[in-house]
């Protein structure tokens, strides 16, 4: 059974910087679908962050946080993390880690089941 475990939000000023991680059991991320971060913003719909493929490292972002977040990948710690920098309040949301992939991203759908989030609010 996929599981996914997030970690690392909490609060910082706006252009602070957070660096979340997604633990993944059940599975070796090696050979895996992409991994993507999602994001729920207070009354807003599910979006697509970032995802990257565990095998060849291929990246792909949304255009509203590129320049500012990097996605990466641990094989060997089966983790994918996602450093956000110069963050802004309009990144508050609850963050979370999937599978997925590039086109299933943009559309803010994934495979299976999601953890249970890590909440980041950017505020002053």
């Amino acid at each position: 059974q996929f599981k996914f475990v997030e970690s690392g939000g909490g609060l910082v000023q706006p252009g602070g910087s957070l660096r979340l991680s997604c633990v993944a059991s059940g599975f070796t991320l090696d050979g895996h679908n992409s991994i993507g971060w999602f994001r729920r913003a207070p009354g807003k719909d599910v979006a697509g962050v970032s995802c990257i493929s565990p095998s060849d490292g291929n990246t792909y972002y949304a255009d509203s946080v590129k320049g500012r977040f990097t996605i990466s990948r641990d094989n060997a710690k089966n983790t994918v993390y996602l450093q956000m920098n110069n963050l802004k309040p309009e990144d508050t949301a609850v963050y979370y880690c999937a599978s997925t992939t590039p086109a299933l991203l943009r559309a803010g759908a994934s495979f299976g089941s999601w953890g249970q989030g890590t909440q980041v609010t950017v505020s002053s």
